[in-house]
Formats: C-alpha cells, sequence, structure tokens
C-alpha cells in the first residue's frame, strides 16, 4: 500500500504520539504481597495531592533512675525479652606508646528486662585498675576497640557459637590517601552469647582513594530480603570529599563485595555515623539515623578547631539491594534541644538498633542515657490538614484478604480508601462512595467499605490505592 504525503505525515504523528504515550506508560506493578509499607520514600507514590508527607520527630521518655552511661558506640538489642547495650570505655591505666588517644579503648556491657531501667553486671573476665569487679567484655586490643558496633545475627541455620556477631575498626589518624596497608580496615568478631568474643580477622580493608574511613560507628547485619550480611561504613572520599557512607555485602561474613559509595550527602554535608539497619516490623526497608556534623558552630571552650562543631541526627532510608539513600526529608530527625551540653563537641548521636518496647511504642537510645520514644512506623506519615488531601499509590500488586492501616485523626477527621485498577477506575464495591470512613487512633485496623472486608478475589492482580483524608496521618499499611 502506498501512502500519500498528508497520510505519511499522518503516521508519523500517531507513531509519535504512540511513543510519546508509551513512554509515559506506567512502570511494572509493584509486588508488595502481605508486608508492611511504610511511607518514608516516594517508592509506592503515584501522586499527591493536598496532601504531604511529614517527618515525626521522638520525644523523650522520663529520666531513668538507672540510665546507660554518658558513651558513644552504644548497640542496643532485644534478644528473648532481654534488652542487651554494649558502649565504649576507658582503662585508665593502658599505656598507648604509638598513636595517643585509642589504645586504652574497652568494651562494657549492660541489661534491662524492660529496656529502661538498666543493670551492669559484674562479669570478672579483665582487670581494670586493679580489679575484675566490673562489667567489661573486652579490652587491651589497640584501634580494634574504637568502634565495635554489635548484631544479632538472625540467618536461619547461623552457627551457635556464632550468634553474636560485631565490626570494629580504626585506620588511626591522619590523612590517608594512597594508603594500602594491611590491618587498617574493618574487622569482623564472633561470640555465642555476647559476652565472649573472637576476633576473625579483617573483612573489609582499606582502599587508597579514601582519605579516612572506619572512625565512626560501622553497622552491619543479616538481610533476610537480600540473603546477605549488608555492611554500612564511614568513608572520607578524597582529598576534600565529605565524610560519607558506603556499603559492602557477603554471603557468609568473610568474603565481602567491594565498597560502594552511597553518596547520600547533601552540597557540603558531612554524616559522621549511619546507624542503617532493617526495621523490625518491614526488614525490607533499611532505615537510617546519621548524625550530622557542622563544623566551625558549637558551644565548645576548646581551642581545638576540631573540638569546635556542633551535631543532629538526620533520618535517611534505603530499600534492601539498593546502593543509594532516599532523601526525601532532609530537617533534623532530632535536634540537640534545650540542654546545654547538648550543643558542645560530637554530642548527639544515636545508638544502634530501635527496639520495638510496646506495640505502639518504638525506642531510640541516646549517647546522653536519654531514651527516645516514637508512634510503632511513625517516622513519616501521609498528612493532611482541615482540607482533604489524597494520595494515589502505583499499581500494585498484594496477598491477603483484608486491608489494615495504622493511622491517627481528628475528633473531626477522618480517611476513607478506595480501590482502582491499574488505569485509575474505582472498582466495583471499593469506591469512595463505598468506603467507610475511619476516625480514631489505631496501630492496626481493618478498613470496611459497605461492611465487606474480604479483598481475596483481588489479590494476585494490579490495584491502586486511593488514601483520602481529612486532618490524619496514615503511618503504614499492609495486606494480610
Amino acid at each position: 500500500m502506498k501512502l500519500s504525503s498528508p497520510a505519511l505525515a499522518a503516521f508519523a504523528l500517531f507513531a509519535l504520539g504512540n511513543l510519546a504515550l508509551g513512554a509515559a506508560e506506567p512502570a511494572e506493578p509493584i509486588e508488595i504481597g502481605s508486608r508492611l509499607e511504610l511511607f518514608v520514600d516516594r517508592h509506592l507514590v503515584d501522586s499527591i495531592d493536598g496532601a504531604e508527607l511529614r517527618l515525626h520527630h521522638p520525644t523523650k521518655a522520663p529520666r531513668p533512675r538507672s540510665p546507660l552511661p554518658v558513651r558513644h558506640m552504644v548497640t542496643v538489642i532485644e534478644d528473648g525479652g532481654l534488652y542487651r547495650a554494649w558502649f565504649r570505655g576507658y582503662d585508665p591505666d593502658f599505656e598507648d606508646a604509638s598513636e595517643s588517644g585509642s589504645g586504652g579503648e574497652l568494651v562494657q556491657y549492660a541489661e534491662s528486662d524492660d529496656g529502661h531501667e538498666w543493670r551492669f553486671p559484674v562479669l570478672g573476665l579483665h582487670e581494670i585498675g586493679g580489679t575484675k569487679e566490673n562489667n567489661v567484655v573486652l579490652a587491651r586490643m589497640p584501634y580494634r576497640l574504637h568502634n565495635f558496633m554489635v548484631f544479632l545475627d538472625t540467618r536461619e541455620g547461623v552457627d551457635p557459637q556464632q550468634r553474636y556477631k560485631a565490626v570494629s575498626g580504626y585506620p588511626g589518624a591522619g590523612n590517608k590517601l594512597g594508603l594500602e596497608e594491611a590491618g587498617r580496615g574493618l574487622h569482623g568478631h564472633v561470640s555465642p552469647d555476647g559476652i565472649r568474643w573472637t576476633e576473625t580477622g579483617e573483612i573489609v580493608s582499606y582502599r587508597p582513594q579514601w582519605r579516612h574511613a572506619f572512625d565512626s560507628p560501622n553497622v552491619a547485619f543479616w538481610s533476610e530480603t537480600e540473603q546477605l550480611y549488608v555492611c554500612y561504613f564511614r568513608i572520607w572520599e578524597g582529598r576534600s570529599g565529605p565524610r560519607s557512607i558506603a556499603r559492602a555485602t557477603s554471603p557468609d561474613f568473610e568474603t565481602w563485595s567491594e565498597p560502594v559509595a552511597m553518596d547520600p550527602n547533601l552540597p557540603g554535608e558531612h554524616l559522621y555515623t549511619n546507624m542503617t539497619a532493617p526495621y523490625v516490623r518491614a526488614p525490607h526497608i533499611y532505615l537510617a539515623f546519621p548524625t550530622r556534623f557542622v563544623p566551625g558552630r558549637g558551644r565548645s571552650a576548646s581551642d581545638d578547631p576540631d573540638k569546635r562543631n556542633v551535631t543532629d541526627v538526620l533520618f535517611m532510608s534505603t530499600r534492601a539491594g539498593a546502593d543509594r539513600y532516599d532523601r526525601s526529608f532532609t530537617e533534623a530527625f532530632l535536634r540537640p534541644g534545650l540542654r546545654a551540653a547538648a550543643w558542645d563537641n560530637r554530642a548527639n548521636y544515636l545508638a544502634y538498633g530501635i527496639p520495638l518496647l510496646k506495640a505502639s511504642e518504638i525506642s531510640f537510645y541516646h549517647r546522653s542515657g536519654d531514651r527516645y520514644v516514637l508512634r510503632t512506623d511513625g517516622f513519616v506519615s501521609v498528612n493532611a490538614g482541615p482540607q482533604e488531601g489524597e494520595l494515589v499509590t502505583k499499581p500494585v500488586v498484594f496477598s491477603g484478604r483484608r486491608l489494615v492501616l495504622n493511622y491517627s485523626t481528628s475528633a473531626a477527621g477522618g480517611l476513607r480508601v478506595e480501590l482502582q485498577d491499574a488505569a485509575g477506575a474505582p472498582l466495583p464495591g471499593f469506591s469512595l462512595d463505598d468506603a467507610e470512613e475511619l476516625y480514631g487512633d489505631r496501630i492496626g485496623e481493618t478498613f470496611v467499605w459497605k461492611g465487606a472486608t474480604d479483598l481475596s478475589a483481588l489479590a494476585g492482580r494490579p490495584v491502586r490505592l486511593r488514601f483520602r483524608l481529612r486532618e490524619a496521618d496514615l503511618y503504614s499499611f499492609r495486606f494480610r
């Protein structure tokens, strides 16, 4: 068939139109199964109108009668109802003949039945200050105990003698660009009980492109989602690059991948720590609480320019397997606050680990010994004010029979949900007109459409969720 010039032109416009439409077509539906989904990033978000993603902030719990001491490099883990903590201390009698200020570091231990009041058991393992009447678990390992960060290995089939693991490393002071020297990297440790430890050797070696590295809480964990050990650690790239974060993985905690720089920094921003861990209720989402280091500010009386700084704590997230952090929220998650001491040199760090103390409450531990709390899943919400707003998700594929929401409204507020097909058309029986408005404050409540909750007929096919809110916050959702 021969086309005339006008026909060719029309065909070309048709083809270009189809290409443009094709470029705008939505991506493949996202498989979410029955897992919990948070709004810490825009991974599932297609559109927001009249609402916003709002970062929430923890509040300080009452000061414990017996708090954790004021320390750096703190880890807190809940294991079978017992809360366990490790933190850095100092041996006053250790003589450091090589690099001043590091060799006398040691690791101390505490435990708690409720995660609030702490006790410090006498372990009798190391003589410090002329006595073994102390809670020290490791000592006299120069440059290995600067930042000893523990995790509980949840891998199926893990050797019981290695149920607890830790990473530590300090390469020494100064600029080390171009340096390749064994022993200056990140080291692994294993333990059956968190008390008696064995060093396994260097697991991530120092790279010559780094000016500095590992001088911070470096953290690791077993990722059930990735089926790998994952480690996030401190780097400082190039001669003038900021303090930043890299990631490496391992199938066995021995052989590690080449580190990948995560590049989360805003221009000129120093991230002194990372504190990245899987969220206990949604382990495919990793949450991070880095300390933002602001040099040249602060209230230290010292003449040392390295001590003239101030810090606060940020919130970031990343997903299993990703090589970038999400920086949707750039303001402080935790400000220094009213205490004058919180504006001093390196004063604001959160401990590693996010214990869930109650069904409704998450706890964070601060280096000051204070405990902070936040609503369960309450890091970020879809928030709307007095005027209705809405969020529509990308097409998702779920498994389960009912939709469960974590939400909070005012007395006059409310929340409705519409289920749509992949193209955005309301599904019969699940439109906004069918939705029974929710109001109140619940961590997990099943949504209802005209008395119906059973969604099994929709499971396995692409759907969109349209959340319509007024004076309300929606923190998370899942299908069950």
